[in-house]
């Protein structure tokens, strides 16, 4: 199992912290907000509390804070986060919901992987999955797909190993790149649940054809 440090206290936050505890993995929580933190670590049951700006106890580091402040948070650890994997979940969707705030050509997980440390590695990972759908886990009698990227060969082994310890299915997907496709996955999804689906209890999988 892994130890896992998750920045944020968000509904994705929580969702991530209570499959990874329940999958047997060490889990700390880090929140601008102590007493936040200790009532999201106490409601989960088996969580510690980190504190912001000190190095993170876990291997693997999860982004859950909204992409405007991702690359900043990701500045202000700096060398503290050396040789960690960074889990990127965030969508840096526009307000209106019709395109990026990121450059063009580049992905919200590129920008924040410019901010890294020499010796980390950003993973792109979750960012497709609703938080209440990550909570509720397999759904139907199949696990949910994780799709990742990643430049790091690594890395996308040791944050596959964990997708799979909350009961999930990891999908690579390719190099940090292709994390400019799996935003745009994100935001397709806010286009169904605004014009088709209208609602949120639904996730994108792969089904391999025999």
């Amino acid at each position: 199992m892994s130890s896992i440090s998750v920045i944020g206290l968000g509904n994705m936050a929580g969702a991530l912290a209570g499959r990874a505890l329940a999958g047997g993995n060490a889990v700390e929580i880090i929140g601008r907000d102590p007493a936040k933190a200790k009532e999201v670590a106490a409601a989960l049951g088996g969580a510690t509390v980190g504190t912001v700006g000190a190095a993170p106890a876990g291997d693997i580091v999860v982004l859950a804070v909204p992409y405007a402040n991702a690359a900043a948070v990701v500045s202000e650890y700096g060398d503290a986060l050396h040789g960690k994997v960074i889990i990127d979940i965030t969508n840096p969707v526009a307000p209106d919901f019709k395109g990026f705030v990121t450059p063009e050509g580049s992905s919200g997980a590129q920008e924040i992987a410019k901010a890294a440390p020499a010796g980390a590695h950003v993973v792109k990972a979750f960012n497709t999955l609703f938080s209440h759908v990550l909570a509720a886990g397999p759904a139907e009698g199949r696990p949910l797909d994780v799709f990742i990227a990643g430049d790091d060969a690594r890395a996308k082994a040791r944050v596959s190993a964990f997708i799979e310890s909350l009961g999930l299915r990891p999908m690579d997907t390719g190099e940090l790149a292709m994390a400019r496709a799996l935003e745009n996955v994100g935001l397709m999804q806010l286009g169904l649940v605004a014009h088709s689906v209208k609602h949120t209890n639904f996730f994108l999988g792969v089904s391999v054809l025999s």
